[in-house]
């Protein structure tokens, strides 16, 4: 059976009210797959910009642990900080990356031998440089509440709590969770 060519005028209301039916489909259809689209793009944005933190290291202030330019991704949502944590916070405008190394009620001392202790316990870890104190804090330094003296690796040239004092829960902005190194990508 061939196939009738349309012409307008010719069609029959059944043909009418088919061709208006698959348009309305078609219609509908393109307006959800917009809606799962402009849905996923929102939920992506979320998930970024309020669950994860992206950022480039700045500096290389925790060198060897990360280096200038290396990929870091930090979770906002955590709430408590251990010590030894790595952590993006703010400090004086700019975004930094540092290692919690003492937390609120905790007591740091730095001797001119470049020992680090917290609570007369010295700490060594896989840091392999001297932690000196620098001007404007007395040791020992009991940390506040709701604070975290933070420390960064490269400690004879990195700025950090020495410089700073406690850094306040609020200004950290989360936990590195991984670190892509800019040579791989």
């Amino acid at each position: 059976m061939a196939k009738k060519k349309y012409t307008p005028g010719t069609e029959t209301a059944e043909q009418i009210i088919r061709r208006r039916r698959m348009n309305l489909e078609i219609r509908r259809g393109y307006i959800s797959l917009a809606l799962r689209a402009a849905f996923l793009v929102l939920a992506g944005w979320l998930f970024l910009t309020q669950f994860l933190l992206i950022m480039q290291a700045p500096d290389n202030e925790m060198f060897p642990a990360i280096e200038a330019g290396d990929l870091v991704i930090a979770y906002r949502l955590q709430s408590s900080y251990s010590k030894s944590d790595v952590v993006v916070y703010t400090a004086d405008g700019q975004q930094k990356i540092g290692r919690v190394i003492a937390r609120a009620g905790d007591v740091v001392t730095m001797d001119d031998s470049g020992t680090l202790l917290v609570n007369g316990t010295v700490q060594t870890g896989e840091i392999l440089f001297s932690t000196y104190a620098k001007e404007g804090i007395t040791y020992p330094y009991a940390v506040p509440e709701e604070s975290v003296f933070i420390l960064c690796d490269y400690r004879t040239s990195g700025s950090d709590s020495r410089d700073y004092g406690a850094i306040s829960l609020s200004d950290v902005e989360g936990k590195v969770i991984t670190i892509l190194r800019r040579r791989s990508i």
